[in-house]
């Protein structure tokens, strides 16, 4: 499956939320993969850094009729309203993060961030984290570090990347065999192989012969929403544009991922 040379990458996901199960395997391969450290006491969450987090949803209800979905929540990579403005490029004053025009990644360079946090609190997504502590790796740990991926040090926020390494690595093959173009299957994030169940779909999103844009039916015309009703992004109307699309085949979890924030712009002033 090729694209034409030229045009314009859009690397995004489309997450089936009736096939997750919530195992967590997806969090444990970004991990490993991207080298995300670790305390030797997770208790305290607000220290704990997960660039891929599992949420538990509920539908509120009482046994027999209570139902549960699980959301896994990485990056969103935001495109903004308007091309390349996400929230956290946004406001970052070091362009320590910055979105990239040529595969639609939100990217985070650690050595130009000092630590403001001010991308951390435009994200509505909570998918950035800041290193509080510089990474410690138990016993020979170091040695299973993967050599793609550079250890982040304390005081910089550090996020999910689409494992952007993966595409480096895959492009500079291409390049050497005389292509410029990528198949389908050559770049794919480490959460997209590691899912046991196949609930997670990766890759280019204006590409119509990848499955991801097959899924997700992205619509150009209105900034990228879902043609397909069954699909959605989470909190679609803060107009975050995001490239995170997830499928399920239940209503109460496409309203709880919308949460239908109130247009105030519609409100009705008179009392």
């Amino acid at each position: 499956m090729k694209q034409a040379h030229g045009k314009t990458k859009k690397f995004g996901m489309v997450i089936d939320l009736d096939k997750c199960t919530g195992c967590g395997t997806c969090m444990v391969a970004c991990m490993a993969e991207n080298n995300v450290p670790f305390r030797k006491d997770e208790t305290d969450k607000r220290l704990s850094i997960t660039w891929m987090q599992v949420y538990k949803l509920t539908n509120g209800k009482s046994y027999p009729d209570a139902e549960i979905c699980y959301l896994p929540r990485p990056c969103q990579h935001c495109e903004g309203h308007h091309s390349g403005h996400s929230p956290c490029v946004s406001v970052c004053p070091a362009t320590a993060t910055d979105y990239d025009s040529e595969t639609g990644i939100v990217s985070q360079i650690y050595t130009r961030c000092f630590g403001c946090r001010y991308c951390m609190a435009a994200c509505p997504y909570h998918a950035r984290y800041f290193n509080w502590w510089d990474p410690v790796w138990p016993g020979d740990m170091e040695k299973y570090l993967s050599p793609n991926v550079s250890p982040r040090m304390r005081g910089v926020v550090e996020k999910c990347s689409f494992c952007f390494h993966r595409y480096q690595l895959a492009m500079e093959k291409a390049i050497l065999e005389g292509r410029h173009e990528l198949e389908e299957q050559e770049y794919q994030t480490s959460c997209t192989q590691a899912c046991p169940a196949g609930a997670i779909t990766f890759g280019d999103l204006n590409n119509p012969e990848h499955k991801v844009h097959q899924l997700a039916q992205p619509d150009p015309h209105h900034h990228g929403r879902p043609k397909n009703p069954k699909v959605f992004r989470l909190l679609e109307r803060l107009h975050t544009n995001p490239k995170i699309y997830y499928f399920s085949s239940k209503e109460w979890v496409r309203r709880a991922g919308d949460n239908y924030v109130k247009d105030e712009s519609k409100s009705d002033h008179h009392e």
